[in-house]
């Protein structure tokens, strides 16, 4: 097996993620199948549980595996399902070991970082078979105490397997715009103090490396001129593109002993030149459409990452352009607010704060016919909204933000009502929904049958569901006994663009395969703006 690793120095948040999927990317149109490993150093079993505020939003795999983030930029990039071997944190990893402990399996050996907590993370790795390179992004900062047993491991299975060490350092500009390379220098000795020697230096600046920076990283850091790659500010869809003329694709598979041949080189043209053509619609500058998602981690980008992904990549498709903002749900003057976007959508979200928000925002939606995309407790605040406004029922809610409600038209699902447990126990991953034909979902769609990655724990009070419809609402995706409300819609003589699900759209979406939801959204934004 090869592998490439990359790693971070200098501080966190230089991009590890985007450029582990942009090498997976240029590698891919080679023709390779690449698979993706994200290392993460902390104790906890997986992200699952952590606030947006840690670590941003909880990305969900088909099979249910709640990761990190940064596994959305994989399966974006790369337009690929991940999976469960897709993401080890260090609590995954010391769980086992105290469980093998347990069971004996160390027959009374003295249980040691090294060699039983290296050796199963090597068995992870391993586990990840069937491709030709697989990329490991090592998170935090090289220097850290939480990753240096993911680096002795690396550095071990680099003994007999081919490996390339890419090490993405930060690059900074003094006050006098002059690259400076000491963060860098001192960022690769801690590299080399573990034993691991980069095989390419990747320099994160505001602007291209000048040739002297590059000379200076290439001297200390002990690499080839041609090894030292520039990695400036840019759209991050642009990054492989950016990457790909500096002949990093080249490099790595020189690297790792793969021909390029021909075909191969052929098969990369047409793979980027595709690529190159969706990236190009980003930079469409004429009349945009307003988006704006009304949620509580309005300071936190990254907690609506895939969201704001997702409707990117309808404007990579439609040539549209899309103007993003976060609202904020608690805002005491929100729909004033609102008055100035084209759509909105009301995200998911767990506990009790801004719940009242988000249904003033779907209640301003409706009445003001504005195109409305809700996303899981979206689609459970569009049901209270209309309970509440339409069905007359003014003391209906959600179980979840008033245990003792009179009426809770959205209440915990029957499975979940014996789990007390919080880590990984919702509904989550990937399950197939029915769609009902002559419905907007079904235009929408054009598909009788689809399946989505889904996380709640709430969902529909059947008991409502009769004075729901009764009143109009209309729930046009279920699940396939029929139990589960996973779509509601109203129709379009009573609003242009009203639609909500139960799972989450914003993880299935790909810049070559973006999600329906956000296509339809988008569209009706702009045939908003022509009929104003």
């Amino acid at each position: 097996m090869k592998y490439v690793v990359v790693t971070g120095g200098v501080m966190s948040g230089l991009g590890k993620g985007i450029v582990s999927a942009s090498v997976g990317k240029i590698l891919k149109s080679y023709g390779l199948t690449v698979r993706m490993l994200k290392m993460d150093g902390y104790l906890n079993v997986d992200p699952g549980t952590l606030n947006p505020y840690e670590h941003g939003e909880v990305f969900v795999l088909n099979d249910g595996t709640e990761t990190d983030l940064d596994l959305g930029h994989y399966e974006r990039f790369l337009n690929l399902n991940l999976d469960r071997d897709s993401s080890v944190t260090n609590g995954k990893i010391y769980k086992e070991v105290i469980d093998n402990e347990r069971k004996g399996i160390y027959l009374g050996k003295t249980v040691q970082i090294i060699p039983h907590v290296t050796n199963v993370i090597i068995e992870h790795i391993k586990q990840i078979n069937e491709s030709d390179v697989v990329i490991i992004e090592v998170g935090g900062t090289v220097g850290d105490m939480e990753n240096m047993v993911f680096l002795e491991a690396l550095r071990q299975i680099s003994i007999k397997e081919k490996v390339v060490f890419v090490h993405l350092s930060y690059v900074p500009l003094s006050s006098g715009n002059e690259q400076k390379t000491k963060p860098t220098q001192h960022s690769i000795r801690n590299l080399l103090q573990l034993g691991i020697y980069p095989d390419i230096i990747i320099g994160r600046c505001g602007t291209d490396l000048q040739q002297e920076t590059k000379n200076k990283i290439s001297l200390f850091g002990g690499v080839e001129k041609s090894c030292v790659i520039s990695d400036p500010d840019a759209e991050i869809y642009e990054l492989p593109l950016l990457f790909d003329r500096q002949n990093l694709g080249n490099i790595v598979m020189n690297k790792l002993d793969f021909e390029i041949n021909q075909e191969a080189e052929k098969n990369k043209f047409k793979e980027l030149d595709l690529w190159k053509n969706l990236v190009e619609n980003l930079k469409n500058k004429s009349k945009s459409v307003s988006i704006g998602v009304v949620g509580k981690y309005a300071h936190l980008e990254d907690a609506y990452l895939s969201i704001k992904e997702a409707v990117k990549h309808s404007q990579m498709n439609l040539n549209i352009p899309v103007n993003f903002e976060i609202v904020e749900a608690e805002s005491e003057n929100l729909e004033e607010k609102l008055k100035k976007f084209d759509g909105i959508i009301v995200p998911g979200g767990f506990g009790i704060r801004g719940i009242e928000g988000k249904i003033r925002a779907v209640n301003f939606c409706r009445i003001n016919k504005i195109p409305f995309l809700g996303l899981c407790l979206g689609f459970q605040v569009a049901v209270i909204e209309f309970a509440r406004n339409v069905c007359n029922m003014d003391d209906a809610n959600s179980s979840e933000a008033a245990q003792e409600c009179p009426n809770p038209v959205i209440d915990l699902l029957f499975e979940q009502i014996k789990i007390s447990d919080l880590g990984g126990t919702m509904r989550v991953g990937a399950y197939p929904c029915v769609i009902k034909s002559d419905t907007l979902a079904h235009e929408i769609y054009n598909k009788d049958t689809i399946d989505r990655r889904y996380r709640h724990r709430y969902g529909l009070n059947l008991k409502y569901k009769e004075i729901l419809e009764r009143n109009g609402m209309l729930f046009s995706g279920t699940s396939p006994d029929g139990k589960l409300m996973e779509i509601l819609e109203l129709n379009k003589e009573v609003h242009p663009f009203f639609i909500a699900s139960q799972y989450h759209p914003e993880f299935s979406s790909r810049p070559e395969k973006p999600e329906e939801l956000f296509m339809g959204l988008v569209k009706a934004c702009a045939e908003k703006i022509k009929r104003l």
